[in-house]
């Protein structure tokens, strides 16, 4: 099945600013993915291409990444005549070579991300197969299929929220569900329970979200917000079914080996990468936590390998890895981290994406699939998740139309497997190696 046309468009993401569109036409019909865009980024991330030079939408513009879509890749792959039913590591692997550069920084890790998600939809339709159990395929993965346990922002800072607390991301995982469709339950049960904590904590106005959805109330430590989730947690009836997760992204807030946890006020709270270590060891012990996420700055290599040496807990690297098998194999040699989070534009083609999971895997490291801060409503992840049986993935609060539709897409997954032959199970408690219990 070859591609007849490859068209491109800006459209906006979760924030209001551009990100691009792209569809890929087969005889079977049009295939459409809408990349995402992050805020708080890895310095070592593939390259999303702006319009830096053009005033529209302050420089932040696509127009770039599409006329690259239109004018380069896409007559260079419908001249190569690829079959999208057998050819996505081809289609991939030709892009990249297209690029040229190692960071995807000619064409733009946004306009080749987007052909390589189309694809892989055209491929998934031309082997008369759902999205998931095409790329399962592209993985080789093989036995019960998994469905992962949703970790639902429920309170924001950092750079994604306007309060004062420093660490940018608080979750909530009903590692207790029996299914995707009782966990999407209880995370909707508890994010309106902590909209209600909130509200009576700090009046109506504190219940503003962020960009991800979760609420970002006048909070700055990360007791203050966990106390809130265990509140929440209580009202909704579901203590002792839920762990919590928290995403840090430390990367935001270190300069010149310090940690500066008051960067979003006037007086500034530095922090050595010891008594960081100090305050994650305590927060650790004291609250049920599933996860740490880049505790630590995208080079504090140090502290990552210090740190891991004396913490049994999955510790992901995010800024730190940036879904690259380079940066893993540092990481496994430095012995810094034991979990990869993946984030598909970080690398940049679907076919990446999946090798470094496979990697990752290869380590016996847990790998967690993320959203972005900037999204839109394409469900692409979801299917990816289930595709390589993670055991867990974030997709931000359990509200907003760009994060629902990964969830609602798991439910209507979990629907198909309830009524096919295929075995299938949900992660709950064994969302870091979801294949070792279930049967």
């Amino acid at each position: 099945m070859t591609i007849l046309e490859v068209l491109a468009a800006q459209c906006l993401d979760s924030r209001g600013n551009p990100t691009i569109q792209v569809d890929v036409r087969t005889s079977q019909g049009i295939f459409r993915a809408r990349v995402p865009s992050g805020a708080s980024t890895g310095k070592h991330e593939a390259i999303e291409l702006r319009d830096h030079d053009k005033p529209a939408f302050g420089g932040k513009g696509v127009l770039k990444a599409v006329s690259n879509v239109q004018d380069v890749i896409g007559p260079a792959l419908i001249e190569k005549m690829f079959d999208v039913k057998t050819q996505q590591k081809d289609i991939d692997a030709f892009m990249c070579e297209l690029d040229g550069t190692p960071n995807k920084g000619r064409l733009g890790a946004n306009a080749i991300l987007g052909v390589s998600m189309a694809c892989a939809r055209a491929g998934a339709a031309a082997a008369e197969m759902p999205l998931y159990e095409f790329l399962r395929l592209e993985a080789n993965q093989q036995g019960v299929y998994v469905l992962p346990v949703p970790f639902f922002n429920m309170l924001n800072g950092g750079v994604h929220s306007g309060n004062t607390m420093a660490f940018q991301e608080l979750m909530v995982a009903p590692t207790g569900a029996q299914s995707v469709t009782q966990a999407v339950q209880m995370g909707s049960e508890i994010y309106h329970a902590l909209k209600d904590v909130i509200t009576k904590k700090y009046g109506p106005g504190a219940t503003g979200t962020a960009d991800e959805g979760g609420f970002a109330p006048p909070i700055t430590t990360l007791d203050e917000g966990l106390n809130l989730l265990s509140a929440a947690v209580a009202v909704a009836g579901y203590t002792g079914m839920v762990r919590y997760a928290i995403d840090p992204a430390s990367s935001e807030f270190f300069k010149d080996g310090h940690y500066d946890i008051g960067f979003k006020t006037d007086t500034p709270c530095l922090k050595t990468p010891e008594e960081m270590m100090e305050l994650y060891t305590r927060i650790l012990a004291d609250y049920p936590i599933a996860l740490l996420e880049d505790p630590f700055a995208e080079d504090d290599w140090e502290s990552w390998t210090k740190f891991h040496s004396n913490c049994s807990h999955e510790l992901v690297g995010d800024d730190l890895l940036v879904t690259n098998i380079n940066r893993v194999k540092i990481a496994h040699e430095k012995k810094a981290c034991n979990a990869m989070l993946l984030k598909v534009n970080q690398i940049g083609t679907v076919s990446e994406a999946i090798e470094a999971a496979k990697f990752a895997k290869s380590l016996d490291w847990s790998v967690f699939v993320s959203h972005r801060s900037g999204e839109t409503v394409d469900d692409f992840i979801a299917d990816l998740t289930v595709a390589l049986s993670t055991g867990h993935m974030k997709a931000g609060a359990p509200c907003r139309g760009e994060r629902v539709a990964k969830y609602n897409r798991l439910m209507e997954i979990e629907a198909e497997s309830n009524t096919s032959w295929k075995p299938w199970a949900y992660a709950g408690e064994n969302y870091r190696d979801p294949c070792i219990s279930i049967i």
